[in-house]
């Protein structure tokens, strides 16, 4: 009688367990080898008359639209009996059906060519599925639990890897369309590997054939490094949903470079194998999409959640959810002895000059900048724009204020690290979205009101440039300010391949982007001759007649050779009397292992 009471109640609970799962879909790809899956799903529980279903038009991670609905075709409803239903085109992104019975059931083809952090990919070496890219949703249905079974090509020794919830066999689980929408899938004959850090189980999954198993052994130690380093700026890991994390490498010829963070898990793609410069090449990725773990997953802003897949999704937080994550990728692959401290600090310098020397710091501060997201994150367009002179990347802008705001700091005897904890511990860690307010009364609290309101409202508020010399200065790291002769755009095989830099003499002389340029001060240009080149040979304040071809005639520029600034960084030789104990103690402190 008690097994019999056992047996029933498990079957109802099973019953109850199964019945708050709406959404279900079974994926299948015997035409791989033309990039198609056939997707088949069921949607129950319906109560609208009208059952709508559409396609993402946006993805976690990324801010612009994608519109997935286009590679999306042969869509064939009914409904749960199997009544065949018409479906009609409210938007280019969704269908709709009338007449059902509670159920719809929905099949289509999804063409799928595309392997990066934002799209899927199909072919005959994988199935590399970003969800929004891959599959339709009911929005009625966004918060009842899903359902996924994948018809793997056993043929091909394929496997699924994925942050979803293993149910049986090849199906998983969602709890709903949030989680179900950020679970990339990573279907392949891949390799894993895999450590423990205390009760939590972090996974290497590597799809790479052209790595030997000695390279996937020295990079898993990388991987290891960075995950410890970066765990130490915030004194432990995230508690994962089901107690793994994992990363998603696929270094295919095929794959297209990318990093997509997600809550327990990031696609990594990348056409570099470790065999071919992958080993060096592919690791800051990880190194910046583990730190989003924290900063952005769990560190989120408000104005991403819950995140719409209606719409393109804008934040005033990127600076610092991008931006400070880029800063930390760097800076915990030299922590960890990945990179040298002479490769890290001259790995600053490009960085360093692009935000720095750019026009666009009059135009947005690093708040809007983060605005811009929806019209530059892999977003597409065919009308040209003038982001040379007025976007600086949010990733690029963030990362120097990280450094900017690090430095400061530990001017006082404080850091960047336990500031970026104080935050984790009061948003992050209880999952309490943020605001910029939020992070600037934060920093009032970690480093005093007059430290914390001057930061933000110099560099946050305002496109104020902080004291780098000094900084760089109090920990071993010497700040180069150069003046030489600069033209103002890049010139290639004698066109101007950009729009000309505000302010510069090819600025102000009128130059536009696809000018050829024929004669300089008399001299012809040719080949591959670099324009700066030939203008070191005529003095500071010279006028000089330029030659160009525009649009097929001939005209004439009158060019004022002129200089910009550049800035160039060292450190500081540590046998020097200049090098200070202090100063030793500060690069230390800065740059070394916290493990």
């Amino acid at each position: 009688m008690i097994r019999i009471i056992f047996c029933l109640t498990f079957f109802l609970s099973s019953i109850v367990f199964q019945a708050q799962i709406s959404s279900k879909y079974v994926i299948s790809f015997e035409d791989a080898v033309h990039h198609e899956a056939t997707v088949h799903a069921t949607f129950t529980n319906l109560k609208s008359d009208i059952a709508t279903f559409s396609m993402s038009r946006s993805s976690p991670g990324r801010y612009a639209l994608h519109e997935f609905a286009k590679n999306v075709y042969n869509i064939k409803v009914t409904d749960g009996k199997g009544k065949v239903l018409e479906a009609t085109r409210p938007d280019p992104y969704s269908w709709s059906v009338k007449g059902h019975d509670g159920t719809i059931k929905v099949s289509y083809t999804l063409f799928a060519n595309h392997g990066d952090g934002t799209y899927a990919q199909v072919d005959e070496t994988h199935a590399h599925l970003n969800l929004p890219a891959t599959f339709i949703y009911v929005p009625e249905l966004k918060d009842q639990e899903m359902e996924v079974t994948f018809n793997v090509r056993e043929d091909l020794n394929w496997k699924i890897a994925t942050q979803l919830k293993h149910q049986q066999n090849n199906t998983y689980y969602a709890k709903d369309l949030q989680y179900f929408m950020d679970s990339p899938v990573e279907i392949a004959n891949f390799r894993e590997r895999s450590f423990k850090v205390k009760d939590q189980t972090v996974i290497l999954v590597l799809h790479d054939d052209a790595a030997s198993e000695e390279q996937l052994e020295a990079y898993f130690e990388k991987v290891k490094k960075v995950v410890l380093e970066q765990m130490m700026v915030f004194g432990e890991l995230p508690n994962y949903d089901y107690g793994e994390y994992r990363f998603l490498a696929c270094y295919m010829p095929n794959a297209t470079g990318d990093g997509m963070e997600h809550r327990n898990s990031t696609a990594i793609p990348s056409s570099r194998s470790l065999a071919q410069g992958g080993m060096t090449g592919n690791i800051g990725t990880v190194a910046h999409e583990f730190f989003h773990c924290w900063n952005v997953e769990r560190i989120r802003p408000k104005a991403l959640e819950p995140f719409d897949f209606s719409r393109a999704n804008m934040s005033g937080e990127l600076w610092f959810a991008e931006g400070f994550t880029s800063y930390y990728d760097d800076l915990s692959l030299v922590r960890s002895g990945i990179l040298t401290h002479e490769n890290y600090v001259q790995g600053l310098i490009g960085t360093f000059n692009y935000v720095w020397t750019s026009p666009g710091r009059q135009f947005f501060n690093p708040i809007e900048m983060s605005y811009q997201a929806p019209f530059v994150d892999a977003a597409k367009s065919v009308d040209e724009t003038n982001r040379e002179n007025t976007f600086i990347s949010y990733y690029s802008y963030g990362s120097m204020l990280g450094l900017a705001l690090d430095l400061s700091l530990r001017e006082r005897d404080m850091n960047l690290d336990d500031y970026m904890s104080l935050v984790w511990n009061t948003y992050g860690k209880n999952e309490i979205p943020y605001t910029v307010e939020d992070l600037h009364n934060t920093l009032n609290i970690f480093a005093g009101k007059e430290f914390g309101n001057d930061f933000f409202d110099t560099y946050i508020y305002k496109s104020g440039m902080p004291a780098y010399e000094r900084l760089f200065k109090n920990v071993g790291v010497i700040l180069e300010t150069k003046n030489d002769i600069e033209f103002g755009a890049t010139v290639r095989n004698q066109s101007i391949a950009n729009n000309p830099k505000k302010g510069t003499s090819a600025y102000e002389a009128g130059f536009q982007k696809g000018d050829k340029i024929l004669q300089v001060g008399g001299i012809a240009l040719e080949g591959n001759v670099g324009i700066n080149a030939v203008l070191n040979t005529f003095k500071v304040g010279e006028k000089i007649v330029v030659v160009i071809e525009r649009f097929g005639i001939q005209k004439e520029l009158v060019l004022n050779i002129g200089t910009d600034v550049s800035y160039g960084l060292k450190l500081m030789d540590l046998n020097s009397k200049e090098m200070s104990k202090k100063m030793k103690q500060k690069q230390s402190s800065w740059l070394a292992s916290k493990v």
